[in-house]
């Protein structure tokens, strides 16, 4: 059954979960949001924040686990405000029935899941309880993706984003302090309204400086019936190219780096799949994608390999050990 009502009346959560791939499958437990950054719409589309139980939650990843499947990449809209019920006694919300530690902690103890990774997720939600627990954790991934938006906190202020760069920087310092290995993928937009050009370049050189793995760059669009399309300062279309691919070039930079820098060291690969020249792929724990040469036995399969070399693509080149065919 299909029903269609005004976004505020979106209080309800449905769980749900990809399933068709043997190797990962996405698992949502929280959805809306209720923040209001101004270049935003999520919160009129989605509705507010709510979320799924922890005890639903884990046994949505149990049903993954006798499906074969060995990740799941736990996602939402605001995955680190998971908790809230559902339910609204007069205009205000419940206490929140748990905090996400509690949900990853639990998660923790599923049995036939390799690994979890945690998806998008707000520096000022990424507490240090949350990073302690997953630098000793059995199954969670040391790989956070961590959005930034901006690396200049004007910018910040304008976005209506919850956090200074301070912030976002003691969370990247603090990460790798407990983690040196851990993959930080960084999400930024360039040209939003008021941007100038030494706020970029300030953005720029923040992120230069941050031990980060990668980058996903977005160009401000405007968006209706939201604060930002209405601000002063609109960046030329042109120039905001400019700024993405500036960044685009920096992200490879800093992939390359984070690649080089755990070439000779041993990582466990999940095998995922076959191209057409014959050879396999996968990722590390810590996401760095590996290739080498097809064989059926390793699809889905968690290996210890040996990081050797960087192929033309960007891809780490590896051979799998002999006494992994045993």
């Amino acid at each position: 059954m299909i029903s269609a009502g005004e976004v505020k009346e979106a209080n309800s959560f449905v769980n749900s979960f990809s399933f068709g791939d043997r190797t990962r499958s996405f698992l949502k437990v929280q959805d809306g949001c209720d923040y209001k950054c101004s270049f935003c719409t999520i919160p009129q589309a989605r509705g507010k924040s709510r979320s799924s139980t922890v005890e639903s939650v884990v046994g949505d990843a149990m049903k993954i686990a006798e499906m074969g499947v060995k990740e799941i990449v736990l996602t939402g809209v605001n995955i680190g405000d998971f908790g809230n019920g559902t339910e609204v006694i007069e205009g205000l919300k419940p206490k929140k029935e748990a905090l996400f530690i509690d949900l990853v902690k639990a998660l923790d103890e599923v049995e036939g899941i390799e690994r979890f990774r945690i998806s998008s997720i707000e520096p000022n939600l990424l507490t240090n309880e949350i990073i302690d627990f997953v630098s000793t954790s059995k199954r969670f991934a040391p790989h956070f993706h961590i959005p930034l938006q901006s690396g200049n906190n004007k910018q910040l202020k304008l976005m209506r984003r919850r956090y200074n760069r301070e912030l976002y920087q003691d969370r990247v310092s603090t990460i790798k302090e407990k983690m040196p290995h851990c993959c930080i993928g960084v999400d930024v937009i360039v040209g939003f309204p008021g941007e100038t050009e030494e706020d970029f370049l300030e953005t720029y050189r923040f992120i230069s400086e941050l031990d980060i793995s990668y980058l996903h760059v977005f160009t401000y669009s405007e968006r209706a019936n939201t604060p930002a399309a209405e601000m002063e300062g609109v960046v030329e279309v042109g120039e905001r190219r400019r700024r993405n691919e500036m960044l685009r070039i920096l992200s490879e930079k800093k992939q390359q780096l984070f690649y080089r820098n755990h070439l000779n060291t041993n990582r466990k690969v999940l095998f995922e799949t076959r191209d057409f020249e014959g050879t396999m792929s996968g990722f590390t724990d810590n996401y760095i994608k590996v290739i080498t040469s097809f064989e059926s036995k390793f699809t889905n399969k968690i290996v210890d390999i040996h990081l050797e070399s960087i192929n033309q693509k960007g891809e780490v080149c590896i051979h799998i050990p002999e006494e992994a065919w045993v």
